[in-house]
């Protein structure tokens, strides 16, 4: 079975991002994507994979995959129940690391530990209790501060003892193949051209689906429509504006990330944040003045 690219978005002023999700969840399935990731469960057991391997994990469970390695975790839990915290997850990109390598040579050191994340790295449960309360702080902190955090992880994995690789030596992950597949094809496309205009049919004929057909496709790979999918990533890109340009304002942001009316843009923000853009910006604007006070 063909993996499923995800898109993962990094806010526009920030380096890295760091989220916490539940189970089931729309990223629990197989997938890949270009970005590292750091996956820690915090509750349930079940089985994972990454790549060629297949283990059984638990809380404390402690994952580094690298650029493009397919992976999954599938908890064990009775049929029609949900967890409200299953793990946390940091993503950052090759670009980025790169550069801080380049610029911090103490980074150095991540160099073995990236390549071997390429076929995935299992750390030891002693490592895993050591990351646990710098991921849960990391997951609320803005700022210097996620520096500070996102550095003491990488410190302590790049040194860590009895840390162990997963996918076999010869499984080498083949993006250029998972792309052939008409679905991430059209991802591809809305990643690419999230601002821009485009619906369904242009997605199917991207696809080589019919309409119908990329429909019911879109939903069973994302667990929305894709109105619900394109809005979302449009108004996290909005948050992302509004939280690193002061100057922008609500009505060129609402027309920047692919919106054609204001009011449509305001409640459709609405939903999705539980507050108006303006209100995001006050209380955003609020939280750095108390953390200069």
């Amino acid at each position: 079975m063909e993996p499923d690219l995800e898109l993962v978005q990094i806010r526009r002023g920030e380096s890295f991002t760091a989220w916490s999700h539940g189970y089931p969840f729309h990223t629990v399935r197989w997938h890949f994507h270009p970005e590292y990731e750091l996956h820690l469960v915090v509750s349930t057991s079940g089985r994972y994979f990454v790549g060629d391997f297949i283990g059984e994990f638990e809380p404390g469970n402690l994952v580094l995959t690298g650029p493009n390695l397919p992976h999954n975790w599938v908890s064990d839990v009775p049929e029609g129940s949900s967890v409200p915290l299953r793990g946390r997850i940091i993503q950052f990109s090759e670009c980025f690391i790169d550069d801080a390598m380049k610029a911090l040579p103490e980074l150095a050191a991540l160099g073995p530990l990236l390549q071997s994340a390429r076929r995935g790295v299992l750390f030891s449960e002693e490592t895993g209790r050591e990351i646990w309360p710098l991921m849960a702080a990391l997951m609320e902190a803005q700022g210097i501060r996620r520096l500070e955090l996102f550095m003491a992880i990488a410190g302590i994995l790049g040194h860590a003892q009895g840390a162990r690789t997963l996918a076999s030596p010869n499984y080498l992950p083949d993006p250029s193949g998972y792309m052939s597949a008409g679905m991430n094809k059209a991802l591809g496309h809305i990643r690419h051209n999230l601002t821009q205009p485009f619906d369904e049919t242009d997605l199917a004929a991207i696809a080589g689906q019919s309409t119908s057909a990329f429909s019911r496709a879109f939903r069973r790979h994302t667990g929305m429509s894709l109105v619900q999918y394109v809005k979302r990533l449009r108004i996290n890109l909005a948050c992302q504006i509004l939280m690193s340009d002061e100057e922008a304002s609500i009505a060129d942001i609402c027309y920047e990330v692919g919106f054609n009316n204001l009011s449509n843009f305001n409640r459709q923000f609405l939903a999705e944040k539980g507050m108006p853009p303006s209100r995001f910006r006050r209380l955003l604007a609020e939280n750095i003045d108390a953390m200069r006070a």
